[in-house]
């Protein structure tokens, strides 16, 4: 029992740092789930069929940088380039898809399809959607922004079912989810700030 009370103390200071935990480098992310981070030469390695089970890599080429590019224009303030990370989040998911198998992906909670081919959990989705993030920021599109490392929320015995998203970091300093799992392949995903999406549950 003193053992049990001890996992949970350890939980919920894990949980009290999880407001800073976006401040981290997303690299450790990758280590800790067995992900792949974005080569040098503009290729993913996405991951799918919950947890990362599956990974399938892809090259973004010279045509999709400049799609990339036309995609994020030249924004004049952060609000508008959070409107082209959305753009350019679904745009990067409808990119993958033929090559993944994900272009029926189901948004949401979807415990049915774990281990398939080509369906994400959260895990997969904040992990590609921080990856092409990642791409965008080493092809200079991030003017407003800097990317901060994914974060989770929910752990059960708070009530809340574990959800986890991608950040990004405005030049206030405010974080922000991008949220890609709700929605199905090539939807445009939930931006909010990172201290709204904490305040929902855990599976919405």
């Amino acid at each position: 029992m003193l053992r049990f009370f001890g996992v949970l103390g350890l939980v919920c200071v894990g949980l009290a740092g999880c407001m800073s935990q976006y401040r981290g480098e997303p690299m450790a992310w990758y280590a800790m789930r067995d992900a792949v981070p974005p080569q040098d030469n503009n290729r993913v390695s996405v991951c799918h069929g919950f947890g990362c089970h599956l990974k399938t890599s892809v090259g973004f080429s010279q045509a999709d940088i400049r799609a990339m590019a036309k995609i994020f224009g030249r924004p004049k303030s952060a609000s508008d380039e959070r409107a082209a990370i959305a753009n350019y989040i679904a745009w990067a998911e409808k990119r993958v898809a033929p090559e993944v198998g994900s272009e029926n992906d189901v948004g949401g909670l979807d415990i049915v399809n774990a281990g398939q081919r080509g369906q994400m959990d959260c895990i997969d989705e904040a992990t590609n959607t921080t990856s092409y993030l990642i791409i965008a920021k080493n092809n200079g599109f991030l003017r407003f922004h800097t990317l901060g490392s994914p974060v989770a929320r929910g752990f059960f015995l708070d009530g809340r079912y574990p959800h986890a998203t991608a950040v990004v970091v405005d030049k206030t300093g405010t974080p922000w989810a991008i949220d890609s799992w709700p929605h199905p392949n090539g939807a445009k995903p939930d931006v909010m700030p990172l201290t709204t999406w904490f305040e929902r549950s855990g599976a919405s």
